[in-house]
């Protein structure tokens, strides 16, 4: 009895050892395929430290970028990154600051004209009047901005402030569209009505 049990045994041991053996092996593959895929991960992404971008149009500056670090992405056509965070700074046909947009995160996909602001986002405006927000969207094509949540505009001089549940503007944002929009507007002399661009 004791003879016929050992060799049944032993290749089924054999075979459980086998696959235990196998299985680590292939576990340390994986291991192995997840670190390269990794590193060409990494190595698809081109970065720029101090980055400033200057826009202009005939001859005339009308934005200049600024940030500490731009990732770009060349599998990705057009994909931009900001991960440490930009700022944007708007000038009118004087070359005056008209506006800013800062944030701690944007991307830029450049195909579908879309830029995108997460994370105390604040735009200013050079009269003072400021938006805040966690996430701006900007359209190039249509030249709007919007967003999907809460946001606070302040006027200058402390005259006024509204909250919505999320906006449509245009790109000056002298027409704003709020929805669910609530706060309050104390008029001044000149003005009845808030106006909240220049």
């Amino acid at each position: 009895m004791r003879s016929k049990r050992i060799p049944y045994t032993w290749p089924f041991m054999c075979c459980i050892g086998l696959m235990a053996s196998l299985f680590t092996a292939c576990e340390n593959d994986l291991r192995d395929v997840e670190k390269i895929a990794n590193i060409q991960q990494e190595e698809n992404v081109n970065i720029s430290r101090d980055v400033i971008v200057t826009y202009s149009d005939s001859a005339r500056v009308k934005a200049q970028l600024t940030a500490p670090e731009l990732r770009e992405y060349p599998d990705s056509v057009g994909m931009y990154e900001f991960k440490k965070g930009t700022l944007i700074r708007f000038f009118d046909e004087n070359g005056a600051e008209s506006q800013r947009i800062k944030s701690d995160y944007a991307t830029q996909k450049a195909k579908e004209g879309i830029t995108e602001f997460r994370r105390n986002v604040v735009i200013t405006m050079a009269n003072g009047s400021i938006v805040k927000t966690e996430e701006l969207f900007f359209d190039e094509k249509k030249n709007i901005y919007y967003n999907t949540v809460p946001i606070v505009f302040d006027l200058k001089d402390g005259r006024g402030s509204f909250q919505a549940t999320s906006f449509i503007s245009d790109s000056d944002f002298k027409k704003i569209d709020g929805q669910n929009m609530t706060g309050f507007y104390i008029p001044s002399s000149d003005a009845q009505f808030p106006r909240f661009g220049q």
